[in-house]
């Protein structure tokens, strides 16, 4: 049995969606039954559990073959990282007590940065998981290319996509939700011991001019991609109702300056099979 939580986004999803598959059983790891309906008709048993409730997760977690562990993510964390914290000392106490056979965490590219940045959430993640008994795996993910959800309507109505990373030319690792669940499911039914890291990006770096371009390819306009500049960041951020602004910038000077990337090289990296105008032309569509 594998313990899944995040099953109802879409990581979690594809990596339920995979293991079911393979004929391997599934326990989904949910905090509102309601939202798992789908699931149970799977055949997917469903537990209810809080991410930052160490009780409940432990007995979810408990029995199973293999956990994977997707950390709630704080767009807007308070100083310090609080509210990640509590999940992370949770989730350590559970995997702990339960001890199931072996455990894979989505971590993200740039989990070893030293920069305080948003990513650093994951970072703590990972120190605390490596202390545990049981084979661990941190999967580090590239940039997701969903993110140009956002760019949609912009691209569509107006035939722009504003950039935080920039320059525009300058491409960056980015991976589709899809290969990430398939590639984390994979995983879990590997045999390893210790800790690992797996890191993985698509087929092709993706630069802003990219991302531009398959919009216009999907879309059937030109569509161009413009620099948000760096010194509007804050102002822009906190309009948009952000408390703490400053862990989102540095992570994205992190992308743009070079020091969020991945730790291994070349061959060491997973690729994976999704390709950008696949994942755009998806968007689009849901989009209306």
């Amino acid at each position: 049995m594998y313990a899944i939580t995040g099953i109802t986004g879409k990581v979690g999803g594809a990596l339920a969606r995979t293991l079911l598959a393979a004929g391997q059983p599934v326990r989904a790891v949910v905090r509102d039954a309601a939202r798992a309906r789908s699931w149970a008709e799977r055949g997917c048993e469903v537990v209810t559990a809080d991410m930052d409730d160490a009780a409940s997760l432990t007995a979810a977690f408990e029995g199973a073959q293999g956990v994977f562990i997707l950390p709630p993510s704080e767009f807007d964390p308070s100083p310090g990282f609080p509210e990640a914290r509590v999940v992370i000392e949770a989730v350590r106490r559970a995997l702990q007590s339960a001890a199931p056979g072996k455990v894979v965490c989505l971590s993200t590219i740039g989990a070893q940065a030293t920069e305080t940045n948003l990513l650093t959430q994951r970072t703590l993640m990972e120190q605390a998981l490596r202390e545990l008994a049981m084979p661990v795996t941190f999967l580090r993910p590239g940039w997701f290319m969903e993110n140009a959800a956002w760019d949609v309507a912009p691209a569509r109505d107006s035939g722009m996509i504003a950039s935080f990373l920039q320059p525009l030319d300058k491409a960056v690792p980015m991976v589709a939700t899809a290969d990430v669940g398939r590639v984390a499911a994979q995983l879990l039914q590997q045999t390893w011991h210790g800790v690992r890291v797996v890191e993985l990006e698509g087929p092709q770096r993706v630069s802003p001019n990219d991302l531009a371009e398959a919009f216009a390819q999907v879309l059937g306009h030109p569509v161009r991609a413009e620099v948000v500049r760096r010194d509007t960041w804050e102002a822009l951020f906190r309009s948009q109702g952000m408390k703490e602004p400053l862990p989102r910038m540095r992570m994205l000077d992190g992308f743009n300056e070079g020091w969020i990337a991945f730790e291994g090289e070349g061959a060491g990296i997973v690729k994976g099979e999704v390709e950008l105008e696949a994942v755009v032309r998806d968007l689009v569509s849901q989009a209306g």
